[in-house]
């Protein structure tokens, strides 16, 4: 159940990013925002100076070297707006609070004078002057002015004042508009004077980068504009707002979002929660004017005239830094200020209604895409499809900011792919492992470790079925087991010399390059050039039977010593090796259930008919024509030709008795010359020629050919006494198998 469960592993990862993606949590939010960032310092907005409508009156280090301490006594503010007003500034606006009464005014210094005679007459002059205060109320009233409040979290019954009206076409916004509790404001003569009155409160994201600032805020069911809103709607001339909204807008979580806020002539985008997305430009500090210039009446010519003039506090001591996507700390009135040129020159960044449809898309068609083409072209082409399409994501993403200000993520969804490609590869390469590891614990018994190795890497190959190929098989088997394990009368002995048999055969297989087939009691069935090809199979069987010969020999020596050694009575061992190439079927034979790695086939019967006729013929190896063919330069003699049982066509059957260098030895050669003149003689019918070449024949064989020589005397003589039939074509019939 869990191997039929793995492959949808890939597909289940993919399946949680997208459900993750969907969830937005605040890591994934952090890193769609810091790709952003990285846009924006690749390609700031670009700021024309001249062009720009604002102009920022600075409240920096120099002025505050020249005029004082801050806060400035208000007839100092005052003179400020005078300054301004006579230059011809469009709008004021003041990126600050006059929460309390200026105590330099002399209607508030007098009250900490001593009651003395002396200063009472004083007092009363001083408390007779106009406050501070007043002076700068007035000159706030006489030209166009935004003063600012601050929202708090704390609750209390401070509400700003209203200056403007509020629409709203499509749904009400209020829910998703930012709220706060309570508030901070400026005196009520100056919201008075003002004629407008705006929000200096930011909420930055949550690693405290500005990157959107809100139009709008709320406090209870009540709705307030921001600054930077309120110093577009004054210098536009413009009775109120009117806000855009719709429902199930998508990022608003399938409630209502804010699309757009029209203020006079502006058209200003948002995102779901009326913030202005901020594309920064640099700083221009060519665009802020000293605040002592004006105190002391220094400007330029038509350096404020028609211009929204903001007045605010840069120095570093006053605390009003805040980091943007741009720099790490920047003036707050700098923030607004360049949202209003975002607004003049209809410059924006915009993350679309479809952006999330368009990256989960993404994510789905480029992960599922990789997913299934990875098992068909492997991890490298998969790898680099996914890197393609990881590049066009990236491509794409940037094309779409750098030409139309859109904010398309593409690194949530390269990483979602990339993790379900590399979980696929993964599960690819642990379902190889476990292919391989199927592959080693089925064959490490009966193949040498490097062929089983080599299976390994091909684990493909290990499925129920089989294919027609050329092999070579050999069978082996003990000539009179029966009377042997009649020597043993303990199960357990027998089966100790049966493993002290089939041990070194087999290694002596596995060393060659061959396949073990099965055990069959005492008897071994192998084959080559299957599951690995090998080139050389006729030739490694040959070696592996040889090899075999000279085991046995090491082996009767060692159980003829354990046998005078217990006082028993010692029977050589010896074996039948059959050995025959051919077009075989070999493969996974059985039930999907179970199967056995085997070979079936006429060329594989033939084998073990040959191996049966080494008794017949009393040699230790017997190989097939074709084999003899492929083996050609090693020690051959041809037997016979023979027609075994369950097979019509004779076979010209071979003894082999050593490799290539003992075919190429003198002794051998005359040995193949005078078997080879007997058994032309032989299938002539030419008894007596026969007779005398097998006599030869048999002097240069030695020991290992007496049995062959015997048989053949016995046969020339049966039919000196019984001639064959004049048709008679050499084929010996065999009559056991």
């Amino acid at each position: 159940m869990r191997r039929r469960l793995t492959p949808f592993i890939p597909y289940l990862m993919l399946a949680l990013a997208l459900i993750l993606r969907i969830q937005d949590p605040w890591p994934i939010e952090q890193l769609r925002l810091l790709v952003f960032d990285t846009y924006q310092r690749m390609k700031p907005r670009a700021f024309d100076v001249a062009k720009s409508p604002v102009r920022i009156v600075a409240i920096d280090d120099a002025s505050l070297k020249r005029i004082g301490q801050f806060p400035w006594p208000r007839t100092v503010m005052a003179r400020m707006v005078e300054r301004l007003r006579e230059a011809g500034a469009s709008t004021i606006v003041f990126d600050m609070l006059f929460a309390e009464p200026d105590d330099s005014s002399p209607d508030r210094a007098v009250r900490r004078w001593p009651d003395t005679p002396a200063l009472k007459g004083l007092k009363a002059a001083a408390a007779a002057l106009p406050s501070h205060d007043r002076v700068m109320a007035a000159a706030m009233a006489r030209t166009r002015v935004v003063t600012a409040f601050a929202l708090t979290a704390e609750r209390n019954d401070v509400r700003p004042d209203v200056k403007s009206g509020f629409a709203y076409a499509g749904a009400n916004p209020a829910p998703v508009i930012p709220a706060y509790a309570g508030a901070v404001t400026s005196l009520k003569m100056f919201e008075g004077a003002a004629q407008g009155n705006g929000s200096i409160s930011f909420r930055p994201d949550r690693d405290l980068i500005i990157r959107g600032v809100p139009l709008f805020a709320r406090v209870g069911k009540a709705i307030y504009p921001g600054l930077s809103a309120e110093a577009l709607r004054v210098a536009a001339g413009a009775r109120g707002y009117v806000v855009k909204a719709v429902g199930a807008s998508g990022e608003a979580g399938g409630g209502i979002g804010i699309v757009a806020v029209r203020i006079g002539p502006f058209e200003i985008p948002t995102d779901v929660r009326g913030r202005v997305l901020m594309y920064y430009a640099k700083s221009a500090p060519e665009r802020t004017i000293p605040a002592w210039r004006v105190v002391e009446g220094k400007l330029k010519p038509d350096e404020v005239r028609g211009r929204i003039i903001f007045i605010g506090a840069t120095a570093a001591g006053l605390k009003d830094l805040r980091a943007t996507s741009l720099e790490a700390g920047i003036a707050g009135v700098e923030i607004h200020a360049q949202l209003i040129d975002q607004v003049v020159t209809k410059v924006f960044l915009q993350r679309p209604d479809f952006a999330r449809g368009v990256e989960l898309l993404f994510t789905l068609v480029a992960g599922a895409l990789v997913l299934l083409l990875l098992p068909r072209i492997g991890a490298v082409w998969a790898g680099l499809l996914g890197l393609v399409a990881v590049a066009g994501a990236l491509g794409v993403s940037w094309l779409a900011f750098d030409r139309f200000g859109w904010l398309l993520d593409p690194i949530y969804p390269s990483i979602a792919v990339v993790i379900a490609a590399l979980t696929g590869t993964v599960v690819i390469y642990l379902r190889s492992e476990a292919e391989r590891a199927q592959v080693r614990n089925a064959f490490s018994r009966y193949m040498s470790p490097e062929l089983v190795e080599q299976l390994a890497n091909h684990p493909d190959r290990l499925r129920l079925g089989g294919e027609n190929r050329e092999l070579t098989m050999l069978f082996c088997d003990i000539r009179g087991f029966t009377a042997i394990s009649e020597d043993f009368t303990d199960a357990a002995d027998l089966t100790g010399f049966i493993n002290r048999f089939l041990t070194p055969m087999t290694e002596i297989i596995l060393e060659r390059q061959g396949t073990i087939d099965k055990y069959m009691g005492d008897a071994i069935m192998a084959f080559w050039n299957a599951p690995i090809d090998d080139p050389a199979h006729a030739r490694n069987a040959a070696r592996a039977a040889l090899a075999m010969i000279d085991a046995l020999k090491r082996l009767n020596t060692e159980w003829m010593a354990a046998a005078d050694g217990d006082n028993r009575t010692f029977r050589p061992v010896r074996v039948g090796i059959g050995i025959n190439t051919g077009i075989a079927c070999v493969g996974n034979l059985g039930s999907e259930m179970r199967f056995d790695y085997s070979v079936i086939g006429d060329e594989v019967n033939l084998a073990s008919r040959l191996e049966g006729q080494c008794k017949t013929y009393a040699v230790d190896i017997i190989a097939g024509e074709k084999t003899a063919d492929a083996i050609g330069d090693f020690a051959l003699l041809e037997i016979d030709r023979i027609r075994v049982i369950g097979r019509q066509a004779p076979a010209r059957i071979f003894t082999l008795l050593g490799d290539a260098a003992m075919a190429a030895s003198a002794d051998f050669k005359g040995l193949a010359a005078a078997h080879g003149a007997f058994l032309a003689a032989y299938r002539a019918g030419n008894w007596a020629t026969a007779l005398k070449h097998l006599r030869d024949a048999r002097d240069r064989g030695g020991p290992a050919l007496e049995g062959l020589y015997d048989v053949f005397e016995i046969r020339v003589a049966g039919f000196r006494a019984n001639p064959p039939p004049s048709d008679w074509d050499g084929v010996f019939e065999a009559e056991t198998k």
